[in-house]
């Protein structure tokens, strides 16, 4: 017993000296354009948003919260269904500390310092309220690397590099090579024939959390949901709008536009404005209550008299498809509303089926998306 307790400290101190000896340091350039030294492979990650597990989880796909030590809370509240999916094949998930946001000054440095990471991942839009709050400075000195990655703010531009700089930072670069070379694959299938057919491009307002609020409407620019439309062979209404990624269009600024077809984006948000008129889509869904939100949406001012209402081209789609690496699944189902007959073949539900089956560590569920058109 004496040697075989000797023995496992001799083995402990061997796998801890190879640990550090696999470790290398490396310099790492963020979408920020940031350079950043980083030993890698990581062991211990802050999330700054608690949906880039959303990635995170298809590297990790064994377990996606084996190197999670801290997350900020929002994972739980802007998407609460799938939270529940990943809490019930992950229990020890509800035990990583979380915190709130940067935007108003609800995070806390030490209780970053005290979980010790080897990095920190913070989102894009962070990047002013970070910089204003110093945040970068208190953690550099406490020995905490932050790099800055992007799913939302120009998602055609810096989702790739972002899953690459993640996959370096975990040691798993062909697990997102894998990844980025399906969401291509995926996009080309809708971008490809558009090209091709070169199809007459109705007009689309994004509604952005459509009864979210009182207030009509949040959209989108040349960016995001915005360049979604685009790519899938329609005309943003906001493009010459709203100069950003994100804005807002009047209502008569849309009913001027006069939109053939309407897409809200929804979710499950009672955490934020419970009982709200927001259209509830995402895994599990009840899609008939849905739809009946999503009808009811049809009644504003905005939309009077448009030919979306008229033709009952009013549609609704999981709003976090804007903040994820799976947008390839919005754009599939958005060619499909838009132009029914090119896309005839193509079964975005298949194909978002699929990247759970090949990627992800859960099992799919239906209910990203329903449509007036589909109603008896």
């Amino acid at each position: 017993m004496k040697w075989n307790k000797v023995a496992a400290k001799a083995l402990l101190g061997l796998a801890v000296l190879a640990n550090a000896s696999w470790a290398k340091e490396v310099t790492v350039t963020d979408v920020a354009g940031r350079s950043v030294v980083v030993d890698v492979p990581v062991n211990k990650v802050i999330l700054g948003e608690g949906r880039q597990i959303y990635l995170v989880s298809a590297l990790d796909r064994d377990n996606p919260f084996k190197r999670v030590v801290g997350w900020r809370e929002d994972f739980s509240q802007a998407d609460p269904d799938n939270y529940a999916i990943y809490l019930k094949k992950f229990p020890q998930m509800a035990s990583i500390p979380t915190f709130g946001g940067f935007k108003d000054s609800s995070f806390d440095v030490e209780q970053a310092v005290s979980l010790n990471p080897d990095v920190m991942l913070l989102n894009i839009e962070a990047k002013k309220a970070t910089e204003d709050a110093k945040y970068i400075e208190k953690l550099a000195a406490a020995g905490i690397p932050v790099v800055y990655v992007d799913f939302r703010e120009h998602p055609f531009t810096n989702t790739e590099p972002s899953m690459r700089l993640i996959g370096e930072l975990f040691g798993e670069e062909q697990k997102a090579d894998d990844f980025i070379k399906f969401r291509e694959e995926q996009i080309a299938r809708v971008t490809d024939v558009i090209a091709k057919a070169n199809p007459a491009r109705p007009k689309v307002l994004i509604d952005r959390a459509g009864g979210y609020s009182d207030d009509c409407c949040m959209s989108f620019g040349d960016d995001n949901f915005g360049k979604f439309v685009e790519m899938a062979g329609g005309t943003n209404i906001a493009k010459g709008i709203i100069p950003g990624t994100f804005g807002t269009l009047n209502p008569e600024q849309i009913i001027a536009a006069n939109p053939d077809q309407v897409i809200v984006t929804g979710g499950m948000w009672d955490a934020y404005v419970p009982g709200g008129n927001w259209v509830g889509v995402g895994p599990g869904a009840n899609l008939q209550e849905a739809r009946r939100k999503l009808e009811n949406l049809t009644k504003r001012v905005a939309m009077t008299g448009i030919p979306a209402v008229e033709h009952q081209q009013f549609h609704a789609i999981w709003h976090q498809f804007y903040n994820s690496p799976y947008q390839f699944v919005a754009i599939q189902q958005m060619a499909k509303w838009l132009h029914p007959d090119l896309f005839a073949d193509l079964d975005p539900e298949a194909t978002f089926r699929e990247l759970h089956e090949k990627f992800l560590p859960v099992d799919y569920v239906s209910g990203y998306w329903v449509s007036l058109k589909d109603a008896k």
